[in-house]
């Protein structure tokens, strides 16, 4: 008789470790790469009885770098924690790069999604709040409900995508707040599938 498998804890690679799977052409070692630091950022660097654990894992994030990381996550499907842990960074990377926009898309979509304008939290409206919570999580020194968080930056993308669509001034636009809206359904997805234990 067998005994029963104990459950694998994910491996913390070193920056030159993710570097190279990052760039080589071994897509099943890229795609371990991808779940192993996903898994790490939401279990490990939260459930470690040891500090060190999660100091070693901050400090992997911030040597490796969050675009290295985000290129093992990006290829992955919506429905995974590296597929979660991706659309998070590109709305942080958004946010980051054009807080007026998304201040002002958010802005103009909260008449036309008061629920979800509700449940994002963010009063008054502005990317930060969102955006400091993806930095946490992003850095692994998260402690919140990631559910929650992930609901959260759901109904954000809802609202901005309303606004965003009310502001377009062509087609393009209105494909980006399309793209933004299934953003949203993502997260939302996502969310339900952690709080099922089903996002790995």
């Amino acid at each position: 008789m067998t005994s029963p498998k104990r459950p694998h804890r994910p491996v913390l690679r070193s920056p030159e470790a993710l570097e190279a799977l990052g760039q080589g052409t071994d897509p099943i070692a890229q795609l371990h790469a991808a779940h192993e630091t996903a898994a790490a950022l939401l279990r490990v660097g939260r459930a470690a009885e040891d500090p060190s654990v999660a100091a070693r894992l901050v400090a992997l994030v911030d040597e490796t770098g969050l675009s290295t990381l985000a290129d093992l996550w990006a290829h992955r499907p919506a429905a995974t924690l590296p597929g979660a842990l991706w659309r998070l960074y590109l709305l942080r990377e958004w946010m980051v790069s054009d807080p007026d926009g998304a201040a002002r898309e958010y802005g103009a979509g909260v008449r036309f999604t008061e629920p979800n304008h509700a449940v994002a939290g963010v009063d008054p409206p502005g990317p930060d709040e969102v955006r400091r919570v993806a930095d946490a999580i992003l850095r692994g020194v998260f402690t919140g409900d990631f559910a929650i968080a992930l609901e959260r930056a759901a109904a954000f993308c809802h609202v901005v995508a309303s606004g965003r669509a009310e502001v377009a001034r062509g087609h393009s636009e209105l494909d980006r707040a399309v793209k933004l809206q299934d953003m949203a359904h993502d997260l939302a997805e996502n969310a339900r599938l952690w709080r099922n234990g089903d996002l790995t």
